[in-house]
């Protein structure tokens, strides 16, 4: 994957400075949480609709940290599960549209810290 800094839509780029305050996680600890919500959604989604216009921008390695391998191995098995591409441009869309959707997801279920708590025991 061709992907080494994602930028985010202004929707998402909001509800992470929201997200921040109410729980003190950093943005790429949010973000990682976020993309295994997305994965778990049965919907696929679209890139289109996150737009790149806001002025966050953060290095692919910081989102996965050492785990990278892992998030692209995650990613590569939904894309083959739900039929599509798995080349190295297809994925960069995937992940950037599953990093942003998975910001949204955790922002409606995330109100405090102590959600967070509940959210794990939900997706073990």
């Amino acid at each position: 994957m061709n992907l080494t800094r994602v930028r985010f839509c202004e929707e998402v780029d909001n509800r992470l400075r929201v997200l921040k305050a109410r729980t003190t996680l950093s943005a790429n600890l949010l973000c990682r949480i976020g993309f295994g919500l997305s994965l778990a959604e049965p919907t696929i989604p679209e890139p289109t609709q996150y737009p790149e216009n806001s002025q966050r921008e953060i290095e692919r390695g910081t989102l996965t940290g050492r785990y990278d391998a892992l998030f692209v191995a995650r990613l590569r098995q939904r894309c083959r599960d739900d039929g599509m591409a798995t080349d190295a441009d297809h994925l960069a869309a995937q992940f950037h549209a599953h990093m942003n959707r998975g910001v949204l997801l955790l922002y409606q279920q995330v109100k405090a810290l102590s959600d967070l708590c509940k959210l794990a025991t939900v997706l073990q």
